[in-house]
C-alpha cells in the first residue's frame, strides 16, 4: 500500500468537496455512536471493566517478552509453528514461503488490518498467488481496487448503487437481468461467489484479535462466520498478529471482549467469537493441517518504554474515529495509509515516521471524544500532543508556525510583558471587530480567517476582568 499521508491536507480538501463520501460519512452516526451508548448503558459495570481491561494489557506489555516466548512454547506443544518477523517484507516473505510449500494458488482471507499494514494481498498477487477477501466489506473493496476507509468497516464510505455497480461489472458470469436493488441481493449474490472460493483455497489466512500465552490459542472475532471458514476449510491455517495481541490468558481475553463489541458495533458480544488452537488432531471433524503463527514487530518494539507505549493497548474496535469530528468531515482515505482517525494519528508516525505522517497528529480538534470513549483508556490527545512537540523538534513543520509559537513563548515566559502587550492588543482587536464582534482576517490566521470569521476579545483582558470583580467583591463586603 502506498504511503499517502504526507498529503493529507489535499486528501482532506478532496474529502470535504466529495459529495458522495459526505452523504456515506453521515452513517457513522447511526451506525456506531447511538449503538455503542446504548449498549455501555446497558452494563453498569462498563467503567469498571474499562479499568480492567486496561490493567491486563498494561502488565502484559510490561512482560512482553516473557507472554510472547511463552505464547510460543504452547504453539508448539500443540503442533503449531511460530514464525518471527521483524519487518513486514520479513511477514510477507515467510507467508509466501509457506504458501508455495503448500503449492497454494489461492488464498483466502479474513479481515485483518495487519495484512494491510505490510501490503500481503499486491505481494502474493505478483508472485502469482489470487488472495481472495472473504469479509463482505473487504471483497468489495479489492473488487474496486481500494483500501478500507474504516478498520471495522472497511467500505462505510460506499453506498448500495456502488456496490451494486461492482458486483455487476465483476460478476460477469451472472445474468444481467438479476435483481440487485435490495441489500440482502448483494449479500446473498456475495455468499454464493464466495462460497466457490472456500473450497478451492489451499491456504487460509487470518489475523488475531488475541494471542493467548496459556493456552497457544488464537482468537477472532466477525459477525459472518468468514473467519471460521477461511482457517477451518483449508490445509493450511496462518495467522499474522503483530507482538502486542498477546494477552495472559483466556480469562484475561473475555474480559476485554466484553469491552470490544460494545466498543465497536454496540453488540454486547460479536456473532462469531472463534478461538483456535494448533492444526488438526486426531479424532477432529475439520481444522488444518498446518498450523502458522506469524508474530511481527514492525516498530513495535521501538514504542515499548516510550511515551508511545499506551498506544500498543489499542484494540482495534473504531470507538476513536467513530466519535472523532476530523473523521467525520474526511473519512479513512484521508488520512493517506492503514490506520484512520485518532489512532492512526498516533501509531501511523509510530510506524513510518513523523516525517511521513506529520499532519495527522495536527489534524485533531483536541476536544478529548477519543479519549473519554476508548475503552483501553489510551489518552490520545496527549500522544498527539507527543508527535507536536516532535515534530516542531526535528523542524518537520512550516517555518512560520514555528515562528508563531517562538513568538508566542517568548511572551508567555515573562508574564508582565505579556500582560503589557495583551492589554495593549485586545482592546485593538476588540475596536476591530465592531458591533458584530466578528474578525474577518488577522494576520498570521489566515488558514482560519479564509473560510470563517474569528470571534473578536472582550475588550479587556481575562486578568483584567478578574481584578475588577475581586475589587467588587471586597467592595461589597465592606
Amino acid at each position: 500500500m502506498q504511503i499517502g499521508s504526507p498529503a493529507f491536507k489535499q486528501n482532506a480538501h478532496d474529502a470535504l468537496g466529495d459529495v458522495q463520501l459526505q452523504k456515506a460519512l453521515g452513517n457513522v452516526r447511526r451506525g456506531f455512536i447511538d449503538k455503542r451508548k446504548k449498549a455501555t448503558d446497558r452494563l453498569p459495570e462498563f467503567d469498571a471493566l474499562r479499568d480492567e481491561a486496561k490493567r491486563i494489557k498494561d502488565h502484559t506489555l510490561s512482560h512482553l517478552d516473557f507472554y510472547l516466548e511463552a505464547y510460543e512454547r504452547k504453539v508448539t506443544a500443540s503442533g503449531g509453528r511460530v514464525h518471527w518477523a521483524e519487518t513486514a517484507e520479513d511477514a510477507r516473505n515467510i507467508v509466501l514461503d509457506i504458501c508455495q510449500a503448500a503449492r497454494a494458488r489461492s488464498v483466502t482471507k479474513g479481515k485483518s488490518m495487519i495484512t494491510e499494514e505490510i501490503a500481503l494481498n499486491d505481494f502474493l498477487a505478483e508472485n502469482g498467488i489470487r488472495p481472495v477477501e472473504t469479509d463482505l466489506g473487504e471483497y468489495i473493496i479489492q473488487l474496486r481496487g481500494e483500501h478500507p476507509s474504516h478498520i471495522i468497516a472497511p467500505a462505510v464510505h460506499l453506498n448500495k448503487e456502488q456496490v451494486e455497480m461492482d458486483f455487476r461489472r465483476v460478476h460477469d458470469h451472472l445474468p444481467v437481468a438479476r435483481d440487485l436493488s435490495e441489500p440482502e441481493a448483494l449479500l446473498n449474490e456475495a455468499r454464493m461467489v464466495l462460497r466457490k472460493e472456500y473450497v478451492t483455497a489451499d491456504v487460509g489466512i487470518t489475523g488475531a484479535n488475541f494471542l493467548v500465552a496459556e493456552t497457544g490459542s488464537s482468537i477472532i472475532v466477525t459477525n459472518e462466520g468468514n473467519g471460521d471458514l477461511t482457517q477451518a476449510l483449508p490445509k493450511v491455517h496462518v495467522v499474522v498478529a503483530s507482538i502486542e495481541k498477546v494477552v495472559p490468558t483466556l480469562e484475561d481475553a473475555s474480559q476485554i471482549l466484553r469491552v470490544l463489541a460494545r466498543s465497536a458495533t454496540g453488540q454486547e458480544t460479536s456473532v462469531y467469537t472463534t478461538v483456535s488452537t494448533g492444526p488438526r488432531r486426531k479424532g477432529d471433524p475439520d481444522g488444518p493441517e498446518e498450523y502458522h503463527v506469524i508474530l511481527l514487530d514492525n516498530g513495535r518494539s521501538s514504542m515499548l518504554g516510550t511515551e508511545f507505549q499506551d498506544m500498543l493497548r489499542c484494540i482495534r474496535c473504531g470507538a476513536c474515529m467513530n466519535h472523532c469530528p476530523v473523521y467525520h468531515a474526511v473519512g479513512g482515505h484521508a488520512y493517506g495509509w492503514v490506520y484512520p482517525g485518532p489512532m492512526g494519528a498516533v501509531l501511523t508516525p509510530s510506524l513510518i515516521g513523523v516525517d511521513k505522517a506529520g499532519h495527522l497528529p495536527n489534524a485533531s480538534t483536541f476536544c478529548g471524544r477519543c479519549e473519554e470513549v476508548c475503552p483501553m483508556r489510551i489518552p490520545l490527545p496527549r500522544m498527539m500532543r507527543n508527535w507536536r512537540e516532535r515534530e516542531f523538534e526535528r523542524r518537520l513543520n512550516p517555518a512560520a508556525q514555528r515562528f508563531g509559537l517562538r513568538f508566542w513563548a517568548f511572551f508567555a515566559r515573562r508574564p508582565r510583558l505579556y500582560k503589557l502587550g495583551a492589554g495593549l492588543v485586545i482592546p485593538f482587536l476588540a475596536a476591530l471587530g465592531g458591533r458584530k464582534r466578528r474578525l474577518g482576517w488577522l494576520p498570521l490566521a489566515g488558514g482560519w480567517t479564509r473560510h470563517r470569521e474569528m470571534p473578536a476579545p472582550e475588550s479587556r483582558t481575562f486578568m483584567q476582568q478578574w481584578r475588577d470583580r475581586e475589587t467588587l467583591k471586597q467592595d461589597a463586603g465592606r
